[in-house]
């Protein structure tokens, strides 16, 4: 929201400097996220003077060009080509000089230079309203009074004001401070209580308005006082649209609102001057001199302002005519076909409260974030809708020459009454960290127009203003009080006292921010898929994913993504081939997310961690002589990587029985599954368009945290006796894994055998045997407690020997 500093003035006297009010306006918690110093036209019209037209010819070679010498008071009369037909001699108009920049409406800014046109010198240019940012005119160049004094800078003729504007980060609880006079009453109060301010705020003035005459009534019906607690308008005759007054084109410029018209703009005044949203009607355009409050059926057809057909819905109020038309979204954006223009002659003014919950759910619907909605939503002051109202008539029939011509209507059947709220002292006192006197709380709140209905030692009963809609209750009130008696005026207490809190072991956050910098510092790239998925995708593979039923949605905005994803591998699919069609080949990504299953007695959700790899292995460089793609193995590494890092080390391992992936592992403790892993089926990777091979992880999330919560770190001493290494190569079955070497090993030599190593594997019919192969083996011995002899492990050795002839059935090479 923008505040201008000088139409605060308006309001309230302040001699502070900019930089001390916006800090104080950023203390009472009206954050100021920018200051800005803005002049009332931009640029300043610096470079502009009032110039005398002495000459005016034809230009000798153009029809449609004047030739003009123009006096501009520096005694050098300047020759200046000119376009425009109402050019004349002994005109006074506005010269740009060489070297101005202006800023024209509708236009980019644009540096004045001296040049030729037609082959005459040109030193200048006769400007138009529109050329200088005043208005909208181009008919003509701008013609001054013949008095205007020549050679008079644009800046003083105009009287350029410079202003500075706050840019207030408007939190959604201020619905106080949505305006100039709201703001300003907030500075006055904080001013009162510590800086010796009177407090006082000038509201504007309503004691003239008058209603002369009746001839103009209109009847308004509320269908829906839910909606609309209060509506109140009146009927104005006899004006003149046309353009606003410099004054009221200074203030709305000051906060980036372009003028319009005289109508438009008086209703944006008061919008920020009081924080209550107007709207004006073409009378002429109100079918039957009645207007009526209600919702329209579903779907019903309404064309907005900005030309756009929008479909309403049951819970979309309506301003509608006598026919139950619609002619506006109440409280959010008027309709195309009653609003005012410059042929208006008699007008209806509305001036309503709508319910903040009606406004916020059509003003997002239809993505209309009007500054009106805005101010709604928030929740306006229902009991300033007829001084708003008054406000606003006065100034049209002083700016438009209009005629109040109705009295005010005003329907309000359940006058919205101030909140009062019970406060204690000692409660005062223990959210603010200070003891406050009673009497200075009482001034504090006096200052902010909150009247007190009962008070006693240990406390008081406030009434709160209908302005602050969000102050309900006593914790509201006390920040309230703090905001004015100011945070920085709380001392800084000797000791901070604070509870110690023991989080969940393992910290479900922590452990997940672990592992993805882990994959992320690999190379891995985080993805974010939908929840959503396409029930097609499972029809065929339902079998092989967990769980009974889909769990189906009704998307009516995209009816493809019909059921919650029971499986991580779509979407993670979905993602390689978006990648793969903007020439992204190499990809390697993982996504913690979660699945989705309906059970016989309700639904189920399990978290996950996926991981796909695709392409090459390592990007492509001038040292690696040779590429290679990613592979069944590069995936084991990267699940190899994520159990090592959370510790998880003992577990079984299965062949995979899932149609979906060619081949693959299922690491698992007993029933429980950790993590399924291996190559997607060619048949579905060609079905879902992607190209090459595609390997993928599932980690069970769920059963990963709940085996580390048992895990236990344990450290140990580098050992500092030597280590020794045997060599064992094995010819055995094609159905021995290595898994089972390794579980002989731990087993047989668990107090000495440090590490277990798998470094070749052989196969050849011809040297083996059918159905053989031969795994190389290594095996690193270490004793903490000495240095280990040769005998010792040679005993161990062989053991190992033994076991595997006697369980694998192994030939041991020698």
């Amino acid at each position: 929201m923008k505040v201008s500093l000088n139409w605060l003035k308006d309001y309230i006297d302040i001699d502070l400097s900019p930089e001390e009010i916006g800090e104080m306006l950023t203390d009472i918690g009206l954050e100021v996220e920018g200051v800005e110093e803005v002049e009332s036209i931009k640029g300043g019209l610096e470079g502009v003077v009032v110039g005398e037209v002495i000459e005016c010819d034809k230009h000798p070679n153009a029809d449609r060009l004047s030739l003009t010498k123009v006096n501009v008071g520096n005694g050098e009369d300047l020759q200046i080509v000119c376009g425009a037909p109402n050019v004349a001699a002994g005109q006074k108009v506005l010269v740009a000089t060489v070297g101005t920049t202006l800023y024209p409406i509708g236009g980019e800014p644009f540096e004045l230079k001296k040049g030729k046109i037609r082959g005459k010198v040109s030193e200048g240019m006769i400007c138009a309203e529109d050329e200088l940012g005043l208005g909208h005119d181009h008919e003509g160049i701008m013609v001054l009074p013949g008095e205007a004094e020549v050679g008079t800078s644009g800046r003083e003729y105009f009287k350029v004001e410079t202003d500075v504007v706050y840019e207030i980060g408007l939190t959604p609880n201020r619905s106080d401070a949505t305006n100039h006079l709201g703001v300003a009453k907030d500075l006055a109060a904080r001013l009162r209580v510590n800086h010796g301010h009177s407090g006082a705020v000038r509201l504007p003035s309503t004691d003239k308005f008058r209603v002369n005459n009746h001839d103009l009534p209109v009847e308004v019906e509320v269908d829906n006082h839910e909606a609309c607690p209060r509506y109140a308008g009146l009927t104005i005759k006899n004006i003149t649209v046309t353009e606003s007054p410099e004054w009221l084109k200074k203030r709305l410029r000051a906060i980036g609102l372009r003028p319009i018209n005289n109508i438009v703009d008086i209703t944006n005044f008061v919008l920020h001057e009081l924080g209550q949203p107007l709207h004006a009607f073409d009378l002429d355009k109100v079918e039957g001199n009645k207007i009526i409050v209600r919702t329209l059926p579903e779907g019903t057809p309404f064309t907005t302002l900005d030309e756009v057909e929008r479909k309403l819905t049951g819970q979309d109020l309506m301003i509608c005519d006598g026919t139950g038309n619609g002619m506006c979204i109440g409280g959010v954006f008027g309709g195309i076909g009653t609003g005012v223009t410059e042929k208006t002659q008699h007008l209806f003014l509305e001036s309503a409260h709508f319910d903040p919950e009606w406004i916020r759910r059509t003003s997002m619907r239809h993505n209309l974030r009007t500054d009106a909605a805005k101010v709604f939503e928030k929740g306006s002051d229902p009991n300033i809708a007829v001084f708003a109202l008054q406000r606003a008539a006065l100034l049209i029939v002083e700016l438009a020459k209009g005629e109040i011509a109705s009295d005010i209507i005003d329907i309000y059947p359940e006058p919205i009454e101030p909140v009062k709220v019970d406060v204690s002292y000692a409660h005062v006192n223990r959210l603010i960290g200070e003891e406050l006197a009673p009497a200075t709380v009482k001034a504090i709140l006096t200052a902010m127009e909150m009247k007190y209905v009962r008070e006693d030692e240990q406390g008081f009963t406030v009434a709160v203003p209908t302005n602050k809609a969000d102050v309900t209750r006593e914790a509201d009130i006390i920040e309230e009080i703090l905001r004015i008696y100011g945070f920085n005026n709380v001392p800084m207490p000797a000791k901070i006292t604070t509870t110690m809190t023991v989080g969940k072991h393992p910290d479900p956050t922590e452990v997940r921010e672990t592992i993805g910098n882990v994959l992320a510092a690999r190379g891995l790239h985080e993805m974010m898929a939908v929840s959503l998925s396409e029930s097609k995708y499972y029809k065929e593979y339902l079998s092989s994913i967990p769980g009974q039923e889909l769990v189906y949605v009704n998307n009516t905005s995209n009816v493809h993504l019909d059921i919650m994803r029971p499986s991580m591998l779509f979407s993670g699919l979905e993602a390689v081939r978006h990648n793969q069609n903007r020439q992204q080949s190499n990809i390697k990504l993982f996504e913690f997310g979660r699945t989705y299953h309906q059970r016989e007695d309700g639904f189920e959700e399990f978290n996950h961690l996926s991981l796909f790899l695709a392409g090459d292995r390592r990007p492509e460089s001038w040292h690696v002589q040779e590429q290679q793609q990613s592979d069944y193995y590069t995936l084991k590494a990267f699940v190899q990587l994520v159990l090592d890092r959370l510790g998880i080390d003992s577990y079984q391992e299965s062949a995979m029985q899932d149609e979906r992936l060619s081949y693959g592992l299922h690491l698992h403790r007993g029933p429980q599954t950790l993590v399924e892993f291996g190559k997607v089926n060619p048949v579905l990777v060609k079905q879902m368009d992607i190209r090459g091979e595609i390997f993928y992880a599932d980690f069970h999330w769920d059963a990963l945290m709940r085996a580390i919560a048992k895990h236990s770190i344990q450290y140990e001493e580098l050992n500092k006796y030597p280590s020794v290494r045997r060599d064992l190569a094995l010819v055995v079955e094609n159905s021995v894994k290595f898994s089972d070497i390794v579980a002989i090993a731990r087993k047989t030599g668990k107090k000495l055998i440090k590490d277990i190593n798998l470094f070749d594997v052989y196969e050849n019919e011809a040297q083996l045997g059918e159905g053989k192969k031969s795994y190389a083996v290594s095996f690193i011995f270490e004793d903490p407690g000495k240095t280990l002899r040769d005998k010792e492990v040679d005993k161990v050795v062989d053991k190992l020997i033994q076991a595997y002839e006697q369980k694998l059935g192994a030939d041991i090479r020698k």
